[in-house]
C-alpha cells in the first residue's frame, strides 16, 4: 500500500506540474532540461573516470596478497539440470586457493535434484540443499536458507548458467578488502551475443550498463549488484538482515539496503561472469517486466529511508535520485503527449505546433540513448565506429520499445494490481540444446542417405 500511495502521489504531481505550466511555460523545455542535466552527470562521471584513472597511474593500488577470505559460492538451481553440470565444472577451474560450493535445487520437477547429489558425492567443497516442495518462492529465501550451510566470510552467487575464467574470484576478492566496502559486482557479459539480434542487443545493454556502473564507481555513487557474479561481505549480509524474502529482485534490493547501512558497493570491470542471452521475445519481456517491476519497486519502498540515511553518503543518495529520473522520463512523455493531444483537440493551440514538440521530445530520448549506447560499445567492447553506430542504433530502438513501455505497464500494475511473487524464471541452456537437436538431425539425414546409397 506505500509503494501505492507514492507512486499515486508522484503522478499526480507530474501531472499538475506539466497540466499547470503548459499554459505558462512549454514544459517541453523541462524534459530538455532534465535531459541536459542527464548528460552533464554523464559528463561529470566521465571526468571522474578519467581522474581516477590518472590517479591509479601514478600511484597504483597495493594488492595485499594475503587477503584471500574462505568464500561459500552458492548457485541456487530451479530446473537447471541443462546446464548445471558444465557450470559447477567451469567454478571448480578456479584458481582460487579457499572456496567451497553450495548447490541448492529449488523445488524442481526435473532431474536437477539428482544431478547435484551426483556432483556433490564426487567432490569433497561442494554442499548441497534441496527445498521441499511447499518451501517459500523466490531466489532470496533460496539464498538465505543455504547460508544456513556456508562457511564463508563471502559470499558468491552465481546463476545456474555462468561460466567464469579461472583467475575470476582471484581478481574480485581483493577489491571486498577495505572495511567499507560490503560487496562487489563483477561485469556480466552474454555468451551467446552472436546467436540472433536480441541476443546481441541484450549484450550491448549490458556493455551500456557496464558504462553506467563503472561511471557511478568512480564518483562513490549507488553502484548495484547484479545478481549473477556478486561477492557479499559476510559481515555486510548480516548488517542488513541477508536477503529480502519479498522482493522479486533480491540483487537491487540488497544494493539500496546496503547503502542505507553506509556500506559501499563496487563494480570489478576487469572480471567478467558469462551468462546465456534470451534467444526468444517473450521470454525476454517476462525476464525485464521482473527486473523493472523490483527496480520501481525498490525505489518506491526505500527512496524516504535512503534519503533520511545518517550512514548512506550524500553522493550516493543524489546518484539514486539521478537515477530516478529515467522511469519518470516515460511518464512524463506520456503525459505530455495526453495534455498536447487535449490542447490540439479543443483547439487551443496549433496541432502542428504539438506534433513537433512531440517529435523534438522522442529525438532528444532517442539520441541521448543512441549516444550513451554507442560510446560504450566503443568504450568497453572495443568496436570499430561504423559497427558501433549500426549496433547502437537498433539497440537503441529496442530499448525504447522494450523499457518505454514497459515502465506504464508495471506503474499500471503498482497502482491497480496486487503485488505477486511470480519470478518469471528464465530458461536456460536452450543453446546447448538447439545445437544438439541440429546435430541429431544432421545424423538422422546421414543415416538415411546411407541407407538409401
Amino acid at each position: 500500500m506505500k509503494e501505492r500511495i507514492l507512486l499515486f502521489s508522484i503522478l499526480i504531481g507530474l501531472w499538475t506540474f506539466l497540466y499547470v505550466f503548459q499554459y505558462y511555460i512549454n514544459t517541453i523545455w523541462g524534459l530538455i532540461i532534465l535531459l541536459c542535466l542527464m548528460t552533464l552527470y554523464g559528463v561529470y562521471t566521465s571526468l571522474a573516470l578519467r581522474h581516477k584513472k590518472r590517479k591509479l597511474k601514478k600511484q597504483p593500488v597495493q594488492i595485499n596478497e594475503s587477503f584471500k577470505p574462505f568464500v561459500s559460492i552458492m548457485i541456487p538451481a530451479h530446473n537447471e539440470e541443462a546446464v548445471i553440470v558444465n557450470t559447477v565444472e567451469n567454478i571448480l577451474s578456479l584458481t582460487y586457493p579457499n572456496f567451497e560450493i553450495i548447490l541448492i535445487d529449488d523445488r524442481s520437477d526435473d532431474g536437477t535434484p539428482e544431478v547435484i547429489k551426483s556432483i556433490a558425492k564426487e567432490h569433497k567443497n561442494i554442499k548441497y540443499l534441496t527445498r521441499a516442495k511447499e518451501a517459500f518462492p523466490g531466489k532470496s529465501a533460496v539464498l538465505n536458507d543455504a547460508l544456513a550451510l556456508a562457511s564463508g566470510e563471502a559470499i558468491l552467487v552465481f546463476d545456474a548458467d555462468a561460466t567464469v575464467e579461472p583467475d575470476f574470484l582471484d581478481k574480485l576478492v581483493s577489491n571486498l578488502e577495505p572495511d567499507d566496502v560490503g560487496a562487489v559486482q563483477a561485469r556480466k557479459v552474454i555468451r551467446n551475443s552472436d546467436k540472433n539480434i536480441l541476443t546481441k542487443c541484450q549484450n550491448n545493454e549490458y556493455t551500456l550498463d557496464t558504462y553506467l556502473q563503472v561511471g557511478r564507481d568512480a564518483v562513490k555513487g549507488a553502484v548495484e549488484l547484479r545478481g549473477n557474479g556478486e561477492l557479499i561481505k559476510r559481515q555486510a549480509l548480516e548488517d542488513i538482515g541477508g536477503w529480502n524474502n519479498f522482493t522479486i529482485t533480491d540483487d537491487l534490493d540488497m544494493s539500496t539496503r546496503l547503502h542505507i547501512k553506509g556500506w559501499d558497493v563496487r563494480y570489478c570491470q576487469d572480471t567478467i561472469v558469462y551468462e546465456e542471452g534470451v534467444l526468444y521475445l517473450v521470454p525476454l519481456f517476462r525476464q525485464r517486466r521482473r527486473w523493472l517491476e523490483g527496480t520501481i519497486r525498490r525505489y518506491l519502498e526505500y527512496f524516504f529511508p535512503a534519503i533520511t540515511s545518517k550512514k548512506m553518503s550524500l553522493k550516493a543518495k543524489l546518484d539514486m535520485i539521478i537515477y530516478i529520473t529515467q522511469f519518470i522520463m516515460p511518464l512524463w512523455f506520456l503525459f505530455e503527449i495526453i495534455i498536447r493531444s487535449f490542447k490540439a483537440l479543443t483547439h487551443k493551440v496549433g496541432i502542428q505546433n504539438e506534433i513537433m514538440s512531440s517529435a523534438i521530445i522522442s529525438f532528444a530520448v532517442a539520441f541521448g540513448f543512441f549516444f550513451a549506447i554507442r560510446y560504450s560499445l566503443r568504450r568497453y567492447d572495443l568496436m570499430k565506429r561504423w559497427e558501433a553506430f549500426v549496433q547502437a542504433s537498433y539497440t537503441a530502438c529496442y530499448m525504447l520499445i522494450i523499457w518505454f513501455p514497459m515502465v506504464l505497464f508495471i506503474c499500471g500494475k503498482i497502482l491497480f494490481c496486487k503485488k505477486d511473487m511470480k519470478w518469471g524464471k528464465t530458461t536456460h541452456g536452450l543453446v546447448a540444446e538447439e545445437e544438439q537437436n541440429i546435430l541429431q538431425a544432421l545424423k538422422k539425414n546421414l543415416h538415411e542417405v546411407r541407407n538409401v546409397d
